[in-house]
């Protein structure tokens, strides 16, 4: 939305559109009430990325709603989070046309836009059993136009599986580690990286983990310099994050 704005403006300053034109196109409400829901049709103005929708305990017409009403003010493209496979189908036969990743439960309706940023994104798991966190991770960071790059089961536990991708830490822009467990992936990668380290703690491992309690503990007291926390499961939160540090500049008129 940031983007578009910043085409009519350009647009306005070339002569190409008149300033009525240019009004008309910048000038909508700031948000839709569907009585269920108030859409934030401004937030991609406000915020360079357009409202997402989380999808857990909404019906399918609630979220089909939300879709229309987005697309209907401009948006080229929606994310829909913690979707589940039956409501991706409703959504699909009531004519939303929507790519359903099961693995992430995410939903997209609109093409991925081309990658940008300053650099890569570079999104690392401690374990198989971490990927669906890591796939909802990486998606949203490509669903907002970041080059992303998957390092998966490289957990401390055989660490040379880590240390075998050394160039791919190093020269990464932003690092997701996603971790269950005892967490010590983000330490590890945080004392490898000079750049942001996201760390999100995931629900898996035994008793004494907690459902992610334990790694989200351990990553909150990470002795590595650069190392944040989103929550447990947050896959969504680390992603988005991780974008709008791929996308910052030193300064901005």
């Amino acid at each position: 939305m940031d983007s578009e704005i910043r085409e009519v403006l350009s647009a306005l300053r070339d002569g190409k559109i008149s300033e009525d034109e240019a009004l008309l196109k910048i000038k909508k409400k700031p948000f839709e009430d569907l009585g269920y829901a108030k859409v934030d049709l401004h937030r991609g103005i406000r915020q360079g990325m357009g409202e997402v929708i989380y999808g857990a305990s909404k019906t399918p017409e609630q979220i089909a709603g939300i879709i229309r009403s987005l697309l209907d003010a401009g948006e080229s493209r929606v994310l829909v989070t913690r979707l589940s496979a039956e409501a991706a189908v409703s959504l699909k036969a009531s004519g939303i046309e929507l790519r359903y990743y099961e693995k992430a439960r995410l939903g997209i309706v609109g093409e991925m836009p081309p990658a940008g940023g300053i650099g890569r994104v570079v999104i690392a798991t401690g374990g198989t059993s971490d990927i669906p966190v890591a796939e909802e991770a990486a998606l949203t960071a490509e669903f907002f136009g970041n080059e992303t790059v998957r390092l998966y089961d490289v957990g401390v536990s055989g660490i040379h599986r880590l240390l075998a991708h050394s160039d791919e830490i190093m020269s990464a822009s932003v690092i997701i580690a996603i971790a269950g467990m005892e967490g010590a992936l983000a330490s590890v990668i945080g004392g490898l990286a000079d750049c942001p380290v996201i760390a999100v703690p995931t629900s898996v491992g035994y008793g004494a983990a907690f459902d992610g309690l334990a790694a989200l503990l351990s990553m909150m007291n990470s002795c590595a310099s650069g190392v944040s926390v989103v929550n447990i499961d947050n896959g969504f939160g680390a992603g988005y994050l991780a974008s709008m540090i791929n996308h910052m500049t030193a300064g901005r008129d």
